[in-house]
């Protein structure tokens, strides 16, 4: 996107083209992980990072009764090549730097698997004690390695399966066999239907205190394919029935109102499937903010 395309109004700042992290701390850092080459479906995930950066700009950082003008944003730029031992370990060392200068750290993929170096580098040596959110229409416990394994592979791990939440997991998406892998790593699964029962802060608030059971930091992954194909058309396994876009903007807000959620990432956005409007794309832009909207209450 083009900024002579934008309009200029020096009352109206927009959100985006944030400095890069330096030396000094921040509120809240954005790194880029294209993940994409171990996907399941074809997708050009990797060109998400650089399309969000682009949506942003066509917001604001403002929201009413809130102070998030005020934070500090920092751009910690892409990992390059994620994919990989060798990729893994840089985004892992990005994501471990990030944290280190920033109260909250936003990972934008890729496809799912970049839920595993943004959860091992946040967590570092307190994996034990951690806990992981997930907002998915799938458990992400197959075999291999793949954008359909994260949860699993952050479970053999280490991260203690008592401490997952699997929030909106839906029907005719899984299988029997990893619903009961599910079951005996003890994870906690609030599927779809019995989400849609109950008020989003209160379904939020027992995830954050399952997952923050032992005081470790809490890693959440936004995997957009959770929303209705309506909204989500850019997600290759979004499906008609999934959550609202409001809905899942509201579970980001909420989440990251919590100081024990140190990172989050947003996952399964493909720039190169989306509409037009691009409806994903400034979805995916428009978390990054509910995230630091979140990040503002505290």
């Amino acid at each position: 996107m083009s900024e002579q395309w934008l309009s200029v109004d020096p009352l109206w700042p927009r959100a985006g083209g944030w400095d890069a992290l330096g030396a000094d701390d921040v509120d809240l850092a954005l790194v880029g992980i294209p993940t994409h080459e171990t996907s399941l479906s074809p997708t050009g995930a990797h060109r998400t990072p650089a399309a969000v950066r682009d949506a942003l700009r066509r917001y604001s950082a403002f929201a009413p009764g809130l102070d998030v003008e005020a934070l500090r944003f920092a751009d910690a730029g892409d990992v390059a090549d994620p994919d990989g031992p060798d990729g893994r370990e840089r985004a892992i060392g990005a994501v471990a730097e990030a944290v280190s200068r920033s109260r909250l750290t936003v990972a934008v993929g890729g496809d799912n698997s970049l839920t595993v170096p943004a959860m091992l580098g946040a967590a570092g040596d307190a994996l034990g004690s951690a806990g992981l959110i997930t907002l998915d229409a799938h458990h992400d416990l197959r075999d291999g390695r793949s954008n359909g394994s994260p949860v699993r592979e952050l479970l053999e791990a280490g991260l203690d399966g008592r401490r997952v939440v699997q929030l909106g997991i839906a029907d005719f998406a899984n299988s029997a066999a990893y619903a009961r892998r599910a079951e005996e790593y003890g994870i906690t699964v609030i599927t779809l239907d019995a989400l849609r029962a109950r008020p989003i802060d209160d379904v939020m608030a027992e995830a954050l205190d399952i997952a923050g059971a032992a005081g470790g930091p809490i890693h959440l992954d936004l995997d957009v394919d959770v929303c209705d194909r309506s909204v989500a058309p850019g997600c290759p396994a979004s499906v008609p029935g999934g959550l609202a876009a409001w809905e899942l903007r509201r579970f980001a807000r909420r989440a990251a109102a919590s100081p024990q959620v140190r990172s989050i990432d947003i996952a399964e956005v493909d720039a190169t499937a989306d509409t037009p409007d691009q409806r994903t794309v400034r979805l995916a832009a428009l978390l990054v903010l509910e995230s630091a909207a979140g990040l503002a209450t505290r």
